[in-house]
């Protein structure tokens, strides 16, 4: 099968000029040739050919064939413009050739126009022969775009990442049922050894408890964790069981160690595959909440499409939208509470914090996904942004507005002073000490004089 280039030249131009009613002219083929008709024609010799021509079309890049045609063209009619459909591929073939090209939605409706009559345009060629060649290439070039997307990269962290997350939940299903399982049979061990791997490698080598005396695991434990095993081990309270169920215990904790092994060698990947694909962002929030925003969103450039306050909220929806039901305050963070940055600042400045670093995470996205430059020096410098945000905010180094304009509160600055005490000697007293309390006969004395005095004046009175 083979497809074609070719170039139509405008007979009419006066009829382009009204863009509303431009399609009633490509009715039919009869009126469609009155408008336009066939200037230069050229095949591809293969499907091959006719694909590669394709993908720098779609891409917005010159290729040999079209810049060949385009020659002859130029070197017939220089003084004639060039419709394009693509702006982008327009540019460049201005800045190649020379060649005036013309760009507007006069255009877009003169080539939808001449899509729906081209094969009464271009004769000599049947209509299924047209429809089989449409077919081939259009086959031909999404398999390309599928073989060499970008977005298969970020399948790749997608499935990474769901699939850390289902082996932190087995493994931690794995080693509770052996903790639990073995614990019938020795659960003083559970509490001396609190590491899980250093748990499960303990019982896989030794399995019965009664072999603890007589075996060595100075390789997995420290010398005082072993003694205080084997010590353990001989004043036991746990039952007894058989070899089988030793056996079956000892299988399980194979099954912890290898997975845990494999976790260990997909988390590796995990990180080498973001530094390759997002290296901004990896920076500024780490590569496990990294590639969490990126599953959320579904590709680096569906996120790179949200705005900061979306980056800000994403994996917290229900909260956001429970909270506008029911007219209750927001939520302030989502995936991004797993930062670094955010787990450092404390209670009353994670909001704040959360807030500027879903803005220049934000940034670091866009650059990621659509930049060429793949270093990660502007994540570093966005990063340290925030965190001196962060570092003014915990030494309360905040701004406040006063009458004349912004200033830094200002704080006494701390100065240490050494005073050396002398002891007073006038404090040591021999003298008894008085009590504060007064006697019941003091107490009786004043009333009585009260009464007296009350008296008086009474009889003044009359």
């Amino acid at each position: 099968l083979c497809v074609v280039f070719f170039s139509l030249q405008v007979l009419n131009e006066k009829k382009l000029q009204e863009v509303d009613s431009l399609w009633k002219e490509f009715e039919t083929p009869e009126k469609a040739n009155k408008i336009v008709k066939l200037k230069h024609f050229e095949k591809f010799q293969d499907t091959t050919e006719a694909l590669a021509a394709s993908t720098a079309l779609v891409e917005g890049k010159l290729s040999k064939n079209l810049k060949k045609i385009l020659k002859k063209i130029v070197a017939k009619d220089a003084h004639e413009q060039l419709a394009v459909a693509d702006a982008k591929l327009g540019g460049v073939i201005k800045e190649k050739l020379n060649l005036s090209c013309i760009h507007s939605p006069m255009v877009t409706e003169l080539m939808r126009g001449i899509r729906s009559q081209v094969e009464g345009l271009i004769t000599g060629l049947p209509s299924r022969e047209m429809a089989a060649m449409c077919l081939g290439l259009a086959h031909s070039l999404s398999r390309y775009k599928l073989k060499f997307s970008p977005d298969k990269v970020d399948t790749m962290i997608i499935q990474a990442i769901s699939l850390l997350d289902d082996l932190d939940k087995e493994l931690n299903n794995y080693i509770m049922r052996c903790r639990e399982w073995y614990g019938w049979h020795f659960p003083e061990l559970g509490k001396i050894i609190t590491d899980n791997l250093t748990y499960c490698k303990c019982v896989r080598k030794v399995g019965d408890r009664s072999n603890f005396a007589s075996s060595d695991v100075s390789d997995i434990l420290p010398e005082e964790i072993e003694e205080d095993v084997k010590a353990a081990a001989e004043i036991s309270m746990g039952t007894e069981v058989s070899e089988e169920d030793i056996n079956n215990i000892i299988h399980l904790c194979d099954q912890v160690i290898e997975i845990s092994e494999y976790r260990t060698q997909l988390y590796d990947y995990l990180k080498n595959r973001m530094m390759a694909i997002a290296p901004n962002l990896t920076v500024m929030v780490g590569e496990l909440v990294g590639a969490r925003l990126i599953a959320h969103a579904g590709s680096l450039l569906n996120l790179a499409k949200h705005p900061a306050s979306t980056v800000q909220l994403l994996g917290a929806e229900k909260a956001l939208f429970r909270a506008l039901k029911t007219k209750r305050d927001t939520p302030k963070f989502g995936l991004i509470y797993h930062a670094s940055l955010v787990g450092q600042s404390n209670t009353k400045n994670k909001g704040k914090i959360s807030r500027m670093l879903a803005a220049k995470t934000a940034l670091t996205i866009r650059y990621d996904a659509l930049g060429e430059n793949t270093s990660a020096e502007m994540g570093a410098e966005n990063r340290l942004k925030v965190e001196t945000r962060l570092r003014l905010l915990e030494e309360r180094g905040i701004r406040r507005i006063s009458g004349t304009g912004k200033a830094l509160a200002k704080t006494d600055k701390y100065q240490n002073k050494s005073e050396i005490k002398v002891f007073d000697p006038s404090a040591d007293s021999t003298l008894p000490v008085v009590s504060k309390k007064r006697k019941i006969q003091e107490v009786d004395e004043q009333d009585t004089e009260v009464a007296v005095k009350a008296k008086k004046f009474k009889a003044e009175m009359k």
